[in-house]
């Protein structure tokens, strides 16, 4: 698969070198793993706060290449659907899955050796059983009541 995703001319290792902050745009796109794993529908338990992915995932997600079908103008359709940005990172960290790389730059972790910037390659993600590919339900499909059954362990 290619990446959609423009890597080319990035400083080498930028993220190890700039705070989150200090990232351009096309840096922080190229954060992005493709895991799909941010697409999925979370549930939040009321009183622990505890948040739960499950394998419910967002109209928009595209099964196969874990990537929004309309990411340019996915609230057009999805008018809730989170921008995340260096501003807003830290207000959204409770949901944000362990293995993100925004959410390991951003707490001064390594990425993980599948991730595209370390491997060169987007399909890595997937090679590694990290990515969502091949796992997920639209939410069209399943009830809401239902999204406990799809409740998905994450690794830590």
């Amino acid at each position: 698969m290619s990446d959609p995703i423009d890597r080319d001319g990035l400083t080498p290792r930028f993220w190890e070198k700039k705070s989150i902050g200090k990232l351009t745009r096309k840096e922080w796109e190229a954060l992005c793993d493709g895991c799909g794993k941010c697409c999925l529908n979370k549930l939040e338990d009321e009183d622990s706060g505890e948040v739960a992915l499950t394998r419910v995932a967002c109209r928009l997600l595209d099964d196969d290449t874990c990537r929004c079908a309309h990411y340019e103008t996915r609230h057009q359709f999805v008018p809730d659907c989170i921008v995340l940005k260096p501003s807003n990172i830290e207000e959204h960290l409770y949901w944000i899955p362990k293995t993100c790389a925004y959410r390991l730059v951003y707490e001064g972790k390594p990425l993980f050796d599948w991730h595209p910037l370390i491997s060169g390659t987007a399909d890595t993600v997937h090679a590694a059983g990290v990515s969502m590919q091949g796992r997920t339900f639209s939410e069209f499909d399943v009830a809401d009541d239902d999204w406990e059954d799809h409740i998905i362990d994450e690794p830590t």
